[in-house]
C-alpha cells in the first residue's frame, strides 16, 4: 500500500474510533495483502502528525495508542459544545492523586499519614470512577490494606506515554499557574512529599515485599525499578 493510501485510510480509522489505538490494534484492521508492516504504519503516523501541525486538532500518542484530539490552546471554544461545566476537583483529592501518581503502589494509611488527615471514600471513589486509579494489590502487612496505582485511563487523559513523563516534584512547584482553573495552593505539600521522596531514598530500611493480585504474568514485585517496569509496561 502507498504510503499516501495509508496516511489517509488510518486518519480515517483513528477518527472514527472511540478510543486510543496502538499500532498492534491498527495493524489488526489491515490484510496480508496490503503489505502494511509496522515500520510503514510508524512512518504514516508519524507524517500525519507533522502534517496536522497547523490544524485545529492534532494526532498524539498516549500510553494506550494513538488519537486524535482538539488542541488546548482551542478549548475556550469547543467546550461550548457542553452545557456541563468541566468537572473541579478539591485541593484534597487533588493532593491524594499526586500521592498516589509519585508514591504508587501507597496504601491508605500511607496517604493519611503523609498529609496528616483522614482520605475520604468520596475521593477514593471519584478516582475509582475516573479510572485513574485502581488496585494493584495488597501490602503484606497485617489487613492486607490495598495497594493504589495510577491507570493507563490516567495516562491517556494527561496526553502521557507513560509515568516516566511525568515531571519531578520540583518542576511542577508552580502547578496552581499551570491550572489556575484549579485554585490550588499546593506548593508546601508539594515540597513536603519532595523531602520526604528524598529522605526515604537515603533511608537503610528494606522495601517491603508486595504481591500483586493482577496481571498473571507478574505475581511478585518487591523492588522500585521492578514496579515502574511494571507500571510503564505496554
Amino acid at each position: 500500500m502507498q504510503i499516501e493510501k495509508l496516511q489517509n485510510v488510518l486518519e480515517a480509522i483513528l477518527i472514527s474510533a472511540d478510543k486510543p489505538l496502538s499500532i498492534e490494534k491498527l495493524l489488526g484492521f489491515f490484510q496480508t495483502e496490503d503489505l502494511v508492516n509496522r515500520n510503514d504504519m510508524k512512518k504514516a503516523l508519524s507524517d500525519l502528525q507533522q502534517s496536522f501541525t497547523h490544524r485545529g486538532f492534532e494526532l498524539v500518542e498516549t500510553s494506550s495508542g494513538y488519537r486524535f484530539q482538539t488542541k488546548q490552546e482551542y478549548k475556550q471554544w469547543v467546550t461550548q459544545h457542553w452545557d456541563e461545566k468541566p468537572a473541579k476537583y478539591s485541593r484534597a483529592l487533588l493532593e491524594t492523586l499526586a500521592l498516589i501518581v509519585y508514591r504508587q503502589p501507597i496504601t491508605r494509611a500511607e496517604i493519611e499519614d503523609i498529609r496528616g488527615v483522614a482520605v475520604s471514600s468520596h475521593i477514593i471513589k471519584t478516582l475509582h470512577e475516573r479510572d485513574w486509579i485502581r488496585i494493584v494489590g495488597h501490602k503484606e502487612v497485617p489487613g492486607r490494606p490495598s495497594l493504589l496505582g495510577t491507570t493507563r485511563q490516567f495516562l491517556d487523559y494527561f496526553n502521557l506515554k507513560s509515568l516516566d513523563e511525568m515531571p519531578s516534584l520540583s518542576e511542577i512547584q508552580d502547578i496552581d499557574k499551570l491550572y489556575p482553573e484549579l485554585d490550588l495552593k499546593m506548593q508546601e505539600e508539594l515540597g513536603e512529599m519532595e523531602d520526604d521522596e528524598n529522605a526515604s531514598k537515603n533511608s537503610n530500611t528494606s522495601d517491603t515485599e508486595i504481591k500483586l493480585d493482577v496481571d498473571d504474568e507478574i505475581d511478585e514485585i518487591t523492588s522500585d525499578d521492578d514496579r515502574q517496569q511494571y507500571l510503564n509496561q505496554d
